[in-house]
């Protein structure tokens, strides 16, 4: 049973509840039962917002805040403080309670997920379960999702619709999940650094030789740190990582252009053919020329 300490709604909300009948008709549809919206919601500004849930919600819960501030208790743990810039998933069946501030309330996007892949998107990283921050980049796509999703909604549950919404559920759960997988970097200006920035010097010297230590020069890290933090967000050693994107760009050339292997391989800094077409084959499971005789497009 909810509890609910502000029945009434606020100034400005957005909020869609789809219908369980409609739900139902449509979640076993290939194109909608892997993620699809249950509800959807914007309040701005809500004073006394507050519920509680003692047995949870079928749906996985994402609260978005952009101003303001509130909280979450999961489980009847640690209180999880929420201000501005700060994004919860509060997993399926969960016992959970919630709510703003009343110094100053917040102002929050939220959505109610269901699905097949609903676990594969939001369980199994640790920052689900606590706030964490969102990029600018990432903030203003999320309440550009938002939008798109509600705006469609509003007119009318069709099939098309439903299909189309949850869509863009798949890839704000993309985004959410991407964004929650970034290493957290200490906050000190002089550890201060974003892996993007370690990519971005990659591609800007993708036909060069680039030493691990340069690399972690670069991100104004040790070593040791810079490939743990690297590695955390990419799966990959940073040196691995970047022998991928080299190999990567050899497809493009083979593909493009008329050079030869040996070419290709001393414009990407191999100074072996040979290395190359082994390193080549281990990453893209045949060697360049087979590659290049395969029929694309």
């Amino acid at each position: 049973m909810d509890t609910i300490k502000k029945q009434d709604g606020f100034m400005s909300q957005k909020l869609i509840v789809l219908p369980e009948h409609i739900l139902a008709e449509y979640a076993s549809h290939p194109l909608i039962r892997s993620l699809y919206i249950t509800d959807i919601g914007y309040f701005p500004q809500a004073m006394h917002h507050y519920r509680e849930r003692p047995e949870g919600s079928p749906s996985y819960i994402i609260m978005y805040c952009i101003a303001g501030e509130g909280w979450v208790r999961l489980n009847q743990n640690k209180l999880h403080q929420m201000h501005k810039g700060s994004i919860i998933v509060i997993p399926a069946n969960t016992p959970h309670a919630y709510g703003s501030t009343e110094s100053h309330p917040w102002t929050i996007y939220w959505f109610h997920m269901r699905g097949e892949n609903a676990p594969a998107f939001f369980e199994g990283i640790d920052s689900f379960t606590a706030s964490s921050q969102v990029s600018v980049e990432k903030s203003t796509q999320i309440i550009e999702l938002f939008h798109e999703s509600y705006e469609l909604l509003e007119k009318g549950y069709s099939l098309n619709h439903i299909i189309y919404v949850s869509q863009l559920a798949c890839h704000l759960a993309a985004l959410i999940r991407f964004s929650q997988q970034q290493p957290k970097v200490p906050k000190s200006r002089q550890n201060k650094h974003d892996i993007e920035e370690s990519l971005q010097y990659m591609s800007a010297h993708i036909e060069q030789q680039v030493t691990l230590q340069e690399l972690a020069e670069q991100a104004k890290l040790s070593v040791p740190h810079y490939s743990m933090l690297f590695k955390d967000a990419t799966g990959y050693s940073p040196i691995d990582y970047f022998l991928r994107l080299k190999i990567q760009r050899a497809c493009q050339y083979l593909d493009l252009t008329n050079q030869s292997i040996k070419e290709i391989s001393l414009q990407l800094s191999f100074q072996d053919p040979y290395y190359f077409s082994r390193i080549f084959k281990k990453i893209i499971g045949k060697s360049p020329s087979a590659y290049r005789d395969t029929r694309k497009g």
